[in-house]
């Protein structure tokens, strides 16, 4: 089998979660709209390219060569920027291309009333940007039966793992529990996400699959378990009616479902991290909830 190469459209959280766990140092480009962020790409195994919406000659030699592609850019109001920019490239420029993930979002089930969905549940999008992502998953799913390549839409729910979660945002004084009854969230770690994409890309597989923990939980919860983990009292409940919060992250409100995870399962991953009790307890062990780095736990 030749070599194979990987290029992210989009290299930032989840992608650099990816490249750490690039076991075999198979060689990895990655894409940033900040010239000033290449050194951080680096440093997680990343060869690092400016895409700013335009091919250059640079991206489009190492497009040449991509057998694997990870698209995590989201859709803006003239489409798909990676598409717009290198459909034609995808279609033409990139003969050793074997695979195809796109990183799509939970978002697109909309609101459920609490109940269960799964790859099967029909899309109701709520928020603009959630419709615009229905559009683009269609969109990649249509480029890859044109070529003949597996494409694999992840749909995730929120991302969480070192630097992004309730213990670090207790440290910092941000954490708030905000109480919706009836309200829950799936999750899921960083290193699942590159889990999936690892497995899914070993095994050149393409389909909808859930990206998701086993246990949606209220979010309160989620603060509480870990003020109990660092022995420190959990800020106040606040009710939903009253809080303070931006347009966006009232729109998450709005959506209330439980996400089930059976497609990836099925196609052979398992979870390092099945629920947030796990995820904190091994963060907060090993001392890297903050930012990767292992840290002394916090005194109070």
């Amino acid at each position: 089998m030749s070599e194979r190469r990987f290029f992210i459209f989009g290299a930032g959280y989840s992608g650099k979660a990816f490249a750490r766990a690039n076991a075999q140092h198979a060689p990895l480009f990655g894409t940033t709209r900040a010239p000033e962020k290449f050194e951080a790409l680096r440093s997680a195994g990343i060869e690092p390219l400016q895409f700013d919406g335009a091919l250059s000659p640079e991206l489009s030699d190492a497009l040449v060569k991509t057998t694997h592609l990870i698209v995590s850019v989201a859709p803006d109001e003239a489409g798909d920027p990676v598409l717009n920019a290198a459909g034609d490239a995808l279609k033409e420029k990139m003969p050793a291309l074997e695979w195809i993930g796109y990183l799509s979002t939970v978002g697109v089930y909309g609101d459920h009333d609490g109940a269960w969905v799964d790859e099967t549940s029909a899309c109701r999008p709520v928020s603009k940007r959630s419709v615009m992502r229905v559009a683009a998953e269609q969109e990649w799913l249509k480029l890859g039966r044109e070529i003949g390549k597996p494409v694999a839409v992840l749909r995730l729910s929120g991302i969480y793992g070192p630097g992004r979660n309730a213990l670090a945002n207790l440290e910092e004084g941000t954490a708030r529990r905000l109480v919706k009854p009836g309200q829950v969230f799936n999750r899921i770690h960083c290193d699942d996400i590159a889990g999936a994409l690892w497995h899914l890309a070993d095994n050149n597989l393409g389909g909808i699959f859930n990206v998701t923990d086993d246990e949606p939980a209220p979010p309160q919860d989620v603060v509480a378990y870990a003020a109990g983990l660092m022995g420190v009292e959990p800020p106040p409940e606040i009710p939903f009616e009253t809080a303070q919060l931006s347009p966006m992250a009232r729109s998450f409100y709005g959506e209330n479902k439980r996400v089930a995870n059976k497609a990836i399962k099925a196609a052979g991953y398992r979870f390092r991290f099945p629920n947030y009790r796990v995820a904190l307890e091994r963060m907060w062990s090993e001392g890297n909830w903050r930012d990767g780095a292992p840290r002394s736990p916090m005194r109070r």
